[in-house]
């Protein structure tokens, strides 16, 4: 069995290399508290990338399934040997993080798993909120020391803002997959269908859908500013990817910017910069 701090050690290697945006911003956070952060994100990262790792969703929900039986407290040893899920477990017993939560998480994720259309606003909203929300309370209670830190709603606004991001960031990569996450509503809205977007087609009608979801990640990141005082000090850390979200979104507007190409990158000294200042 592995040491409890070669499952950390693991956990920082996962998210500097697949996460680390959130890798960066946990350098903000205090030292002692760092390790349960990376434990938190590389089981994100681990189920977040579910999809990219079977060649059919029936296997990705039996892999989901294995991560929900082990937040049960189910396959005790063959959890353990897994050094995120080991990681994580010993993180959620030092910070009585909710279990309700974690598995929250894991049922979000199975839309992933299928080629289903995003049906609305509303559920793209529920979707990052039970995903990118979700880590940012968790993360809260992490730097809280295990308190309630009362930034349910904020976090709530900062999550949907990042992860609607997030998602439009990689668009090209999701169309080429067969996987629509622009609201059907919205693709409505402007006369484009699912179909035009799998195709690689764009035209006026995509460019303003994105731009309406773009707006839509801008209000819940006003929303989030608005409610800073909520935020305790302790907690801070844990909203610092939240300054990404406008440097992302412009990177979107530039004139030469193709929905369908390489996602959206910034150099990383202008991500550090832009950490380093703070989201609000």
């Amino acid at each position: 069995m592995a040491e409890p701090g070669s499952d950390f050690a693991h956990c920082e290697a996962l998210v500097r290399e697949g996460d680390p945006d959130r890798f960066w911003s946990t350098l903000f956070a205090p030292a002692d508290k760092r390790p349960h952060l990376h434990a938190l994100y590389a089981f994100n990262f681990e189920i977040a990338r579910v999809r990219e790792a079977v060649r059919e969703a029936l296997m990705g929900e039996i892999r989901l399934q294995w991560w929900r039986d082990a937040l049960q407290g189910e396959m005790r040893g063959d959890v353990r040997a897994n050094p995120v899920a080991a990681a994580l477990d010993d993180t959620i017993v030092k910070f009585r993080l909710p279990h309700q939560s974690l598995v929250d998480l894991i049922d979000a994720r199975i839309f992933d798993l299928y080629e289903d259309p995003m049906p609305s606003l509303n559920d793209l909203e529920g979707y990052c909120g039970e995903t990118s929300s979700s880590l940012i309370q968790l993360s809260s209670i992490i730097l809280a020391g295990g308190s309630d830190t009362g930034t349910a709603d904020a976090s709530g606004h900062a999550g949907v803002a990042y992860g609607i991001t997030g998602l439009l960031r990689a668009f090209p990569w999701h169309a080429r997959q067969g996987r629509v996450y622009v609201p059907a509503d919205i693709l409505a809205r402007h006369g484009v269908v699912r179909d035009d977007v799998v195709a690689g087609r764009g035209g006026p009608g995509l460019a303003a859908a994105l731009a309406d979801l773009r707006a839509v990640a801008r209000r819940h990141l006003e929303q989030a500013r608005t409610l800073r005082a909520t935020i305790p000090a302790a907690a801070e850390p844990a909203f610092r990817p939240l300054a990404l979200v406008e440097p992302y979104l412009r990177a979107m507007e530039r004139r030469d910017y193709d929905p369908f190409q390489t996602p959206v990158e910034l150099p990383q000294w202008r991500r550090i910069w832009a950490l380093w200042r703070g989201p609000f």
